[in-house]
């Protein structure tokens, strides 16, 4: 069998899929995407096209090593989300050629079911309350919000109250009764980030994640000597190489690999168990499409270390499209309880609407996420 023809398809609200054809008539899907870079994502997948196009894709391993090494530039988001995506696509195919799903390619299952959460609010958390009682409705116990907004270097106490009474709120309408984990999304800077970490204990999220930015890591040790509360981070991470720098250093208690960003299920996998020698949990990076989140699953049902599974059901930021409108087997992705099942169908287990995403594509919006100043005009964290 030999790959033939790579076709990207950019999608609302701000995903593309890569579709990857075989001459056995096996076709592979996966997903590589940078949010807000999706067309330079695009133009790397197809520069790298031809180190793929007529190999053989049951040698993911060397295909992967390739991909990689091949070039004497390698790493960052954009290599290595397409990487991803090609990654992503080849599994699906030796899954379906195979007839098994990826994970039994992968050891099978250590878990009968994996826990999910849910993203509640948008970048002004203003309806956050309302959000999680709809999500609550349908069984999710388990939340993700924006621990703040931006925030300056050096910021004022009315600043950190507002990010306090937030989390206040949530904690006064629900009790114990949810978990939550409150998302700094690198917005905060060292100085700021121990007072709003010290400030919000009393809450008890169930972690703070990317309190700063992944470039300045040597900070996460830091951080977690002065807090019971978990650090989380990774989702600006895309390979090993940048992963086992911050394992060593400490600090770290769950780690985030995006499956689309980090050169797909090969290199998470191996991320994975690099976190388990730490004693580190799993809770990979989704608020993207099916294609994504299945991918994360078939790594989540063969690491023991995997706490939680994010997945972009009902986000703000899908404007155009819902989690499953390009999916037709829509009954293999149900939630039970704030749970999903491993998925059933060979390969990823994804069943393309192919059609539509084909009609879709034609008219996909070029997503950027908004540009935030603060009040003297200096560029902040978005």
């Amino acid at each position: 069998m030999k790959v033939t023809k790579l076709t990207t398809y950019r999608l609302a609200p701000r995903w593309m899929f890569l579709k990857v054809e075989t001459d056995a008539g096996i076709t592979g899907w996966g997903e590589p995407v940078i949010e807000g870079r999706a067309r330079s994502v695009e133009a790397a997948v197809h520069e790298l096209s031809h180190y793929v196009v007529g190999q053989d894709p049951a040698r993911i391993n060397d295909i992967w090593q390739t991909l990689y090494r091949a070039g004497f530039y390698r790493g960052g988001p954009i290599l290595m989300s397409a990487i991803a995506g090609i990654d992503q696509a080849l599994w699906d195919i030796k899954g379906k050629t195979l007839g098994v799903p990826v994970y039994e390619l992968l050891g099978g299952l250590v878990r009968e079911k994996m826990k999910m959460y849910s993203w509640v609010g948008g970048d002004r958390p203003a309806d956050v309350i309302a959000g999680i009682r709809k999500l609550q409705s349908i069984g999710f116990d388990t939340f993700k919000l924006n621990g703040c907004e931006e925030m300056a270097l050096l910021d004022n106490s009315k600043t950190v109250d507002a990010a306090v009474a937030v989390v206040a709120e949530i904690r006064e309408a629900f009790g114990n009764s949810i978990e939550f984990g409150l998302d700094f999304h690198g917005r905060v800077a060292a100085p700021m980030a121990r007072i709003l970490i010290k400030e919000l204990e009393s809450y008890r999220p169930l972690f703070i994640e990317e309190p700063v930015l992944a470039e300045q890591a040597e900070y996460y040790p830091r951080l977690a000597e002065m807090t019971h509360i978990p650090i989380a981070a990774g989702e600006r991470m895309f390979s090993r190489f940048d992963f086992k720098r911050v394992f060593a250093a400490g600090g770290i208690s769950i780690v985030q690999p995006d499956l689309s960003h980090a050169g797909g299920i090969t290199e998470c996998f191996k991320i994975a168990a690099m976190a388990e020698a730490y004693d580190v949990g799993l809770a990979p990076h989704c608020p993207l499409g099916p294609l994504a989140l299945a991918s994360c699953l078939h790594v989540d049902f063969v690491s023991r270390n995997a706490v939680l599974q994010e997945q972009s059901m009902g986000i703000h930021y899908n404007q155009g499209a819902e989690l499953m409108d390009y999916v037709l087997n829509k009954d293999d992705f149900q939630f039970h309880d704030g749970f999903m099942l491993p998925p059933k169908k060979p390969g990823l287990g994804v069943e393309v609407n192919e059609e539509l995403v084909i009609e879709r594509s034609k008219s996909a919006p070029d997503w950027r996420n908004p540009v935030w100043r603060h009040e003297d005009g200096a560029v902040a964290e978005w």
